[in-house]
């Protein structure tokens, strides 16, 4: 009787994994609890950048907004397929930039300082009164110089992931952004 018993148990524990192993029903990757609108917007920025595939701006739009719907991993992957808008003379700035976004986001902070100081470099031009390059503007430079400065820190900390440290991420922040005003008689 028991082991008529047990193999009951054993064929029902059975039968129950092998009804929950099933497939499943589709699900959004992108869902409305995340950010506000941020399904929405992202559909419309993905008909747009489909329907101008050679625009580096529905490009660059949908990059922010996959960044703005916490989906850096997509936003990686878009950009990356458009190696030309990041590498070369004739790469945009604000391209770059948002690349390197995407790459803190990510968790690559060593390659994110690498990409936001070349961001930097192309844009330095524009502090002198010379002519910059690509989609470099006073704003830019300035948002650049900021996280460039945090970025040494967290690499210089050691964070790779700045959410998996939250702490050791506000302290670099703290110490990027930590202004003294001396002044004198």
């Amino acid at each position: 009787m028991e082991l008529r018993v047990f193999g009951i148990a054993v064929a029902s524990v059975v039968a129950l994994f092998w009804a929950g192993s099933g497939t499943q029903r589709e699900r959004a990757l992108l869902t409305g609890d995340l950010a506000g609108g941020a399904p929405e917007l992202v559909r419309a920025r993905e008909a747009e950048a489909a329907a101008r595939p050679d625009d580096p701006s529905a490009t660059r739009a949908l990059a922010q907004a996959y960044l703005d719907a916490l989906q850096p991993g997509l936003a990686l992957a878009l950009l990356e397929a458009h190696p030309a808008s990041l590498r070369g003379e004739s790469s945009d700035a604000r391209m770059r930039h948002l690349y390197a976004r995407a790459l803190l986001d990510q968790g690559r902070n060593d390659e994110a300082l690498a990409v936001e100081a070349s961001v930097v470099a192309s844009c330095a031009p524009l502090a002198e009164g010379a002519p910059p390059s690509p989609g470099c503007d006073a704003l830019l430079l300035t948002a650049a110089v900021r996280r460039a400065g945090i970025l040494r820190e967290l690499v210089a900390l050691g964070v790779e992931d700045t959410r998996a440290h939250p702490e050791i991420s506000l302290i670099a922040y703290q110490n990027a952004t930590h202004e003294a005003r001396v002044t004198t008689p």
